[in-house]
């Protein structure tokens, strides 16, 4: 059974800085992807950046430069870290953490956690 337990939401300044956590049980799969998506009222989630089991990184356009993925991984647990910098207030939304397996197209997401960039 996939769990989830992720951390590291709540208030900032503008122009500070966060890091999100996200440990990931249950992952049993070969192939699989960890990200943070985000969303707010109102419009569709919008990818932030992910890693691959290979390491492999993609970032959304909104947080390139600004963000750094990085993951940790044992037995069939991984905890992936998002590393947030120069907060902006446009990135208040509600973070989410979504596992993906490959090759069966499975998708997991955990519950959510706010980030509020706000003076």
């Amino acid at each position: 059974q996939v769990q989830f337990m992720e951390s590291g939401g709540g208030l900032v300044q503008p122009g500070g800085s966060l890091r999100l956590s996200c440990t990931v049980s249950g992952v049993f799969f070969r192939l699989y992807a960890v990200g943070w998506y985000r969303q707010v009222p109102g419009k569709e989630r919008e990818l932030v950046a992910r890693i691959t089991n290979m390491g492999v990184t993609n970032y959304g356009d909104s947080v390139k430069g600004r963000s750094t993925i990085s993951k940790t991984s044992a037995e069939n647990t991984v905890t992936v870290y998002l590393q947030m910098n120069s907060l902006k207030p446009e990135d208040t939304a509600v973070y989410y953490c979504r596992l993906t397996a490959q090759p069966a197209g499975l998708q997991y997401w955990g519950q959510g956690t706010q980030v509020t960039v706000s003076s």
